[in-house]
């Protein structure tokens, strides 16, 4: 017996996120070939309204993997064994992305720097010209972790194409959320993931190349088959992938792009601010600290908030998601048990925004507290009425 929908929790983690019923229905679409022509119009159709999504004219790839195995697909395509490329580290998954590129062979240079802040450009600038002979940089552009957004993204950019260096960037938990015009930025492949800010369930990765980046695939030695872009590429041709996709998450990815096209991805983005600026508000007039100090590089689809001295973070998320049925995260790495993570994504609306803050303020109170409840709503109410 599958859970009854009185079970339904509302999914404010930093992925995976709520996903509309529309996106949820489209996935009972009877199952078809992946070689025929009803998969190469539904194939045909995602990658136009990938290239929307992505603001590229580049070419666009979904994989069916989690959005690990698009950051593996980016570095092994990319990198080979004893080149070097640097690495700003600010968080869990800019330790990850290193690694993958160590394990790789590649040596990764890395600018290691406080959890809760992020790059900038002039740190990037001062190693390029200091180290000489780099290939590429590899960077996250929404720390998942920390709730961090890498504000100089753009100026990033620019420093690589003026030195001629690819620039790969981890998207996964803010592409559709956030600012990130791929072709604008100069960024040579983007990776995102379908459970976050796309509002779709999880299992896909999906990719964007630059010519730039062709030109360094082409002289890379592969060894892995699955995440082989060349491969990918030869099959794009026909509107198909190498090897059998998920086909009832293609056409949920399918359906949540639509719905992002008929929103329009700047209001998209705006809504996603607004409601950040929300959570900001109210947590504050909970007396309670936001961990990133500087306001400029908050993340508008994460939200991270210190927790109190004396406040159990199991304790807390416990009582929210069983007295009030609302999921949010702890820490991860060196953070775990010192700060709370809300997932600000995808289908975000005030009434969230609203169930969100009052059961993390309720929750708090019940596990000795001190705050006011009604100040964390009216806070969060004064923002979206202003």
């Amino acid at each position: 017996m599958g859970r009854s929908l009185t079970e339904r929790k509302l999914i404010m983690l930093p992925g995976p996120t709520n996903v509309p019923d529309r996106v949820m229905q489209a996935m009972i679409t009877p199952i078809t070939g992946h070689r025929g022509a009803e998969f190469h119009k539904l194939y045909e159709e995602i990658k136009e309204n990938l290239k929307y999504v992505f603001q590229t004219q580049n070419d666009v790839f979904v994989l069916t993997s989690s959005g690990t195995g698009g950051i593996e697909c980016a570095v092994n395509n990319l990198v080979n064994p004893g080149e070097k490329v640097l690495v700003p580290i600010f968080g869990v998954f800019s330790e990850r992305l290193s690694d993958e590129v160590r394990r790789r062979g590649g040596i990764p240079v890395e600018l290691s720097l406080p959890w809760g802040t992020a790059p900038k450009a002039s740190e990037i600038r001062e190693i390029i010209e200091r180290e000489g002979d780099l290939k590429a940089i590899f960077m996250v552009y929404n720390e998942t972790s920390t709730g961090v957004t890498a504000r100089e993204l753009p100026e990033i950019g620019k420093i690589a194409e003026e030195n001629n260096l690819l620039l790969i960037v981890d998207a996964i938990s803010i592409l559709g959320g956030d600012k990130l015009p791929v072709d604008e930025w100069n960024i040579d492949m983007c990776i995102t993931g379908s459970q976050k800010c796309l509002a779709c369930p999880p299992g896909l990765a999906m990719v964007s190349v630059s010519q730039k980046a062709w030109e360094k695939i082409e002289k890379t030695e592969k060894k892995l088959m699955y995440f082989d872009l060349t491969r990918m590429k030869e099959f794009a041709l026909k509107k198909e992938t190498p090897f059998t996709p998920a086909l009832p998450i293609f056409w949920a990815l399918n359906e949540a792009l639509k719905i992002i096209r008929e929103e329009g991805l700047e209001k998209r983005i705006e809504r996603h601010r607004r409601c950040a600026q929300a959570f900001y508000d109210a947590v504050e007039a909970y007396g309670l600290t936001v961990f990133p100090r500087e306001k400029e590089i908050r993340s508008n689809t994460v939200i991270a908030i210190n927790i109190p001295e004396n406040v159990e973070d199991g304790k807390v998320r416990q009582i929210m998601r069983e007295k009030y049925k609302v999921l949010i995260a702890g820490g991860m790495g060196k953070l775990k048990g010192k700060i709370f993570r809300i997932g600000c994504m995808g289908i975000i609306s005030p009434a969230e925004v609203f169930i969100t803050v009052n059961a993390l303020g309720n929750a708090l109170k019940e596990v000795g507290y001190d705050l006011s409840v009604e100040k964390g709503l009216e806070a969060a109410k004064k923002h979206f009425e202003s």
